[in-house]
C-alpha cells in the first residue's frame, strides 16, 4: 500500500478524535480497522485495505499521533492567529494535526511532501476554500520553525 492510502487511513481514524474521549481513542481506531477488514471495497478508487503489517504500522502511528497531540495542538494554535482550534472544521484540523505531526516527528517525510499530502486530503475531504487553508497554516506553522 502506498504511503498517501496508509497517510488517508490515518487521517479516518483520527477524525475520530475530536468525538470520542481521549480514553476511547484506541478502542476507536480498533473499531475503524476491523470495521474495513468487514467491508468488501468494489470502487477503483477506493482505499485498500491494510495488510496485517500495514494494521500494526497504523495502530502504532495513530498511538504516536495522540501521544504527541497537546504538543501538536499547541504549535497549530500558535501559528494559526485568529483562529482558535475549536473554530477550525474538523476536516482541516485532523489534516493539519497529522502534516504537523510528520513535519515535526517524521524525519523520513520531508516538509514539502508533508504539505503536499496534507493539501491533497483537504482536496478530498474538505471544502473548496480547504486546501488554501491547510496549506496556509502549515506554511506559518513552517515558517515559525525556520
Amino acid at each position: 500500500m502506498k504511503r498517501s492510502e496508509l497517510r488517508e487511513h490515518l487521517f479516518l481514524m483520527l477524525f475520530r478524535k475530536d468525538f470520542h474521549p481521549k480514553e476511547e481513542l484506541n478502542e476507536q481506531a480498533s473499531l475503524y480497522l476491523n470495521a474495513l477488514e468487514n467491508l468488501k471495497i468494489e470502487e477503483e478508487n477506493s482505499l485498500r485495505i491494510p495488510t496485517e503489517e500495514e494494521t500494526i504500522y497504523l495502530e502504532h502511528r495513530f498511538a504516536d499521533v495522540i501521544d504527541k497531540l497537546d504538543e501538536i495542538d499547541a504549535k497549530i494554535e500558535k501559528a494559526s492567529v485568529g483562529w482558535k482550534l475549536n473554530r477550525m472544521g474538523k476536516v482541516e484540523l485532523t489534516i493539519i494535526r497529522l502534516a504537523t505531526f510528520e513535519m515535526d516527528y517524521d524525519k523520513e517525510i520531508p516538509t514539502g511532501v508533508a504539505i503536499n499530502e496534507a493539501v491533497e486530503l483537504a482536496k478530498k475531504f474538505g471544502e473548496d476554500n480547504s486546501p488554501g487553508f491547510v496549506n496556509g497554516i502549515l506554511a506559518k506553522l513552517t515558517d515559525e520553525e525556520s
